[in-house]
């Protein structure tokens, strides 16, 4: 892939932390140079053996900020940091054979590509190389899922649908909500969730039910809806900027991002019930068995600010994070937690990437994605097959 058509990465590479109290909120300025950040990161003191404990890893993206960031524990016992960039890094899933990746204008398939118990430059157990970058154009692209047979769902908030990949063309809608009248490229109630149930796409969140162009943002108070796709049914209403549905433990749970809560749906009284609040505009958010990862940012002028998560933040006299909690789905308590402060503002999206302990990811425009050279098994006598992988 050569610079016309990559997006733009550069080498940035391993970062590690020591456990240590976090810091005051910074303010930067918006920087100009996505290459050129200044990010500091802090961690709880538990993060890294309960990393390595549980043996998983998180994939957090920013796209303020156009980063990926890996991050398990190495052998010292300390927080990784990896980090690589890529423009306007959006909706990340994945496990420990893959990632999917939305970027500015085209959707990532990374692979990894060491075999068990193999291990890469001394530490890492896992090794994630872009395999594909199919592009799809500035669709505004959110959250991914990935259906049972493998195929990819994504939420195409330019369009107010959910799309596929297409062969030819730049998305293949597969559904939109009944009050949207037709797909134009007007981002008229910003779809932005996706829950997968079973290996497909099940519930979508969305700030509003308008079929204007931009009209959402003018129903971020209390216009937000959780809609079933499978019947056009809405399951849950009255909710402040919804983000980031996820199906856990027989339940739905989701973001009411512009109060700060995480919580469930109560689809009897199609109503949202909250369980934890937690500082900051909560976007990204990832459930393996009773624990959430949840993604924070710090609230932004006119589209962020003036909601009630500002008034639920005086109240609990806190500063808005950028970075990540740990929550327990039992009692809402924070187990662990990441901050980001600096040139970094906000997180969109976040995996768990079980049995992963320490991943990295190869960069587009740095050596080993030249020569890092795998294969898949030795040449088959005549007449035969090679032995699956």
């Amino acid at each position: 892939m050569n610079d016309s058509t990559a997006t733009p990465e550069l080498e940035t590479g391993l970062d590690t932390v020591s456990p240590e109290p976090a810091k005051g909120p910074a303010t930067p300025e918006k920087p100009k140079d996505i290459t050129r950040l200044k990010v500091e990161k802090t961690c709880s003191r538990g993060l890294a053996g309960w990393l390595a404990g549980n043996r998983m890893s998180l994939a957090i993206s920013s796209y303020q900020t156009g980063r990926v960031y890996l991050v398990g524990s190495d052998k010292q016992g300390r927080v990784s940091f990896f980090e690589r960039i890529f423009e306007r890094a959006m909706g990340i899933v994945g496990n420990a054979q893959r990632i999917y990746l939305g970027g500015l204008y085209q959707l990532w398939r990374f692979e990894n590509a060491l075999r068990p118990n193999e291990i890469i430059h001394g530490q890492f157990d896992k090794c994630y190389v872009p395999r594909n970058a199919q592009t799809i154009g500035d669709l505004d692209i959110h959250e991914l899922g990935i259906r049972s047979n493998g195929k990819v769902v994504f939420v195409n908030t330019k369009y107010s649908c959910l799309a596929e990949l297409s062969q030819t063309h730049s998305f293949k809608a597969i559904w939109k909500p009944n009050f949207i009248s037709k797909l134009a490229p007007e981002d008229r109630c910003h779809l932005n969730g996706l829950a997968m149930v079973e290996g497909r796409p099940k519930y979508v969140t969305a700030v509003c039910k308008s079929d204007t162009v931009d009209g959402w943002r003018d129903r971020r108070q209390d216009g937000g809806v959780v809609i079933d796709i499978e019947t056009d049914e809405i399951v849950c209403e009255g909710l402040s900027m919804p983000h980031s549905p996820r199906w856990a433990n027989g339940r739905l749970w989701v973001l009411n991002a512009g109060t700060g809560y995480l919580g469930w749906v109560d689809f009897e009284k199609k109503a949202f019930v909250p369980l934890a609040f937690v500082p900051g505009f909560a976007r990204g958010l990832s459930i393996i068995g009773n624990v959430a990862a949840v993604g924070l940012s710090k609230p932004r002028n006119q589209r962020f600010e003036g909601l009630q998560l500002d008034e639920e933040l005086r109240k609990h006299d806190a500063e808005p994070w950028c970075g990540v909690q740990i929550v327990s789905l039992v009692n809402g308590d924070v187990l662990n937690w990441i901050r980001f402060e600096g040139d970094i503002t906000e997180i969109f999206d976040i995996s768990f990437l079980p049995n992963v302990r320490n991943p990295m990811m190869i960069g587009l425009r740095t050596p080993e994605i030249r020569d890092l050279i795998t294969f898949e098994s030795e040449i088959a006598p005549a007449g035969r097959e090679a032995a699956p992988q």
